[in-house]
Formats: C-alpha cells, sequence, structure tokens
C-alpha cells in the first residue's frame, strides 16, 4: 500500500528582495523631495531696475505682497481682494511689529491696481514698502 503525501510548501513568503526594493524607494523619495524648492501660488514677471539693491541678510523674512492682477493678490500666499487688504495689512502690522512688508507686482500688472494697493498700504499706515526687481542685465 501507497500513500500520497502532498508536499508542504514553506509558509513564509521570503521578503528580502521586497525590502530592498522597499528601501530603494524610500531613498528616491526622500532625496526627490529635498531638492525641491518652495514656489509661489503666483509665477510673477518681475520688472527690470537700473539702481536696485540687495536687501540685508540679517533683516526678518518679509510678508510679502504678490499682484499679478486686480483679482490675483497675495499677502503671504493668502488670497486677499482690495477691499480687505488695508485690514490685512493692520492685522500683520499689529500682531508682528518687527516684520516687514515688501511688495512683488508683476510687470504686467495694471497700474490702476497697483495705485490701489499703494493707498491701501498708506491707509494701513505702512511707508517706504520695498519692490521686488530684477536686475536690468538678468534678461
Amino acid at each position: 500500500m501507497q500513500f500520497y503525501t502532498r508536499k508542504r510548501r514553506n509558509p513564509f513568503i521570503n521578503i528580502v528582495s521586497l525590502i530592498d526594493i522597499l528601501a530603494i524607494l524610500l531613498i528616491f523619495f526622500i532625496v526627490t523631495t529635498n531638492f525641491r524648492k518652495p514656489q509661489p501660488q503666483l509665477q510673477i514677471n518681475l520688472p527690470d531696475s537700473k539702481s536696485a539693491e540687495t536687501a540685508a541678510a540679517a533683516q526678518k523674512e518679509p510678508a510679502v505682497l504678490r499682484v499679478k492682477s486686480e483679482k490675483e493678490i497675495t499677502l503671504d500666499d493668502k488670497p486677499v481682494t482690495i477691499e480687505n487688504l488695508t485690514a490685512a495689512l493692520q492685522n500683520i502690522r499689529e500682531t508682528q511689529p518687527s516684520r516687514g512688508i515688501a511688495m512683488q507686482a508683476d510687470r504686467e500688472a495694471p497700474f490702476g491696481t497697483v495705485v490701489k494697493i499703494l493707498d491701501s498700504l498708506k491707509a494701513a499706515g505702512l511707508r517706504d514698502v520695498p519692490a521686488f526687481t530684477q536686475p536690468d542685465s538678468a534678461k
């Protein structure tokens, strides 16, 4: 009499090669995320300036007011309207009095919008607001 027995397979899966692949993928994602630069919500073409000066490195990071068009205005990467801009600027001035405000306006931004923003800056009690430009030779 002959008995047939089934061969038992090993209940454990060999996962060493899977762990190697997982480690390589993890290293890849860590490396690629560290080299990514933060990008602003608005892409702005800065105007050229022959008399531009670079800011001192010791200054605190200013709150950046970006102007792309009348409908695309951000303050510290948060969308804001011209009507709410004065209140938002006063809020920053009261909560963080040592922090400055700088303006970054697109060269295609309507002049009327820039004037309204300058009026809001004046109403909020801010004077001498620096503007971001690029050197004239950077074309």
